[in-house]
């Protein structure tokens, strides 16, 4: 699709400097747009590349306008403005249209209006897909699962049987939903260790509006469910245990993990390979930075950080030399602190 100038502006809430009838067709950065483009502007290290961009026009605030010459949509906010247009200008294919006729689907299975459903997808016993429901090449929908409206599964999602997911989601490739929480209770027998499995007989609850990426894994609760609430975005390649339960609007990046019964608030942001332990609860608007390690409650919104940065490998080797010094620096610390208590006693007298 093509927009002019006054069309985007009038989408998005921005105002026009320049052509409003000029007409852009896709997105593009600063650096390598064309006439055709649209570009944005919204952190300071890309403001040298704004007075030499060939975009067609540039998403950008107020205050840089003066290095712009090219058309502009002057906006509050340029990164959600460049959002909003993206998902104007998307041209990411359809997931399926209509039902394949290679689809396995039960007759028990309730299926909404303007349903799509892929080649060899599976769709068990009572399943009950809303309306615009679409559901990808090879997806698995296991038995009295319930989908919400306009929720969207891309290729190869398994959603095991009787989860619930609301509407309007959107759930990428290769995700599975409600699989066994790692559940073992230890025994013995001759001295010898087993594990004993523990049937999980929860579920998944995920709200309306969530966001899952492709090879995510959330277990099903052991008894009581696991929770997604409404708004949570989470990125590729995480692993939420069972009975977890992830508040409102809180966004997870790739690769973390949050182990069983852990309780995260709303409005929460979890930058990568961070690891949550289980049995935790994390209080509203926290932030935790890359690779922290989270082991007791959170009670209090904050910024939190424990990953160590990377260094030259030569200092990281003074570092980890030092740090195995520490327990005979803090016994002779201890020792002179006891020393000096004494000789202050001493003095004293």
């Amino acid at each position: 699709m093509s927009y002019t100038l006054e069309q985007l502006a009038n989408k998005i809430g921005a105002t026009v400097n320049g052509d409003p009838t000029h007409t852009v067709n896709s997105l593009a950065t600063l650096e390598n747009a064309t006439s055709t483009e649209v570009a944005f502007l919204s952190n300071s290290k890309y403001r040298q590349q704004l007075s030499n961009t060939k975009a067609g026009v540039v998403i950008l605030h107020q205050e840089v306008l003066v290095d712009c010459k090219t058309n502009a949509l002057v906006v509050a906010d340029p990164y959600l403005a460049y959002a909003k247009i993206a998902q104007l200008l998307d041209t990411t294919p359809a997931v399926a249209i209509g039902i394949h006729p290679s689809a396995v689907i039960a007759e028990s299975a309730v299926i909404g209006d303007n349903v799509s459903i892929g080649a060899n997808a599976v769709i068990e016993d009572n399943v009950e897909l809303a309306d615009n429901v679409i559901i990808g090449a090879g997806c698995f929908i296991g038995k009295s699962t319930k989908i919400g409206s306009a929720t969207k599964l891309w290729a190869n999602v398994s959603i095991y049987h009787q989860i619930i997911i609301g509407q309007s989601c959107l759930i990428q490739a290769n995700t599975v939903i409600g699989s066994d929480g790692f559940g073992y209770a230890p025994a013995s027998q001759d001295k010898v260790q087993f594990w004993h499995k523990i049937p999980q007989l929860g579920s998944v609850i995920i709200g309306n509006n969530v966001e899952i990426g492709a090879s995510t894994t959330i277990d099903r609760g052991a008894l009581d469910n696991t929770e997604i609430h409404d708004g949570v975005i989470l990125d590729n390649q995480i692993q939420i245990a069972h009975n977890v339960i992830v508040g409102k609007n809180t966004a997870m990046a790739a690769c973390s993990v949050i182990a069983g019964s852990s309780i995260i608030g709303k409005h929460c942001i979890i930058a990568g390979l961070v690891g949550i332990n289980g049995h935790i609860t994390v209080a509203d608007g926290c932030t935790f930075t890359g690779m922290a390690m989270v082991t007791k409650n959170i009670k209090e919104a904050g910024v939190y950080s424990s990953g160590m940065p990377a260094a030259i490998n030569k200092e990281w080797n003074k570092t980890n030399a030092r740090v195995k010094k520490l327990d005979n620096v803090f016994a002779r610390v201890k020792k002179l602190e006891k020393q000096l208590a004494e000789l202050e006693k001493t003095h004293c007298k």
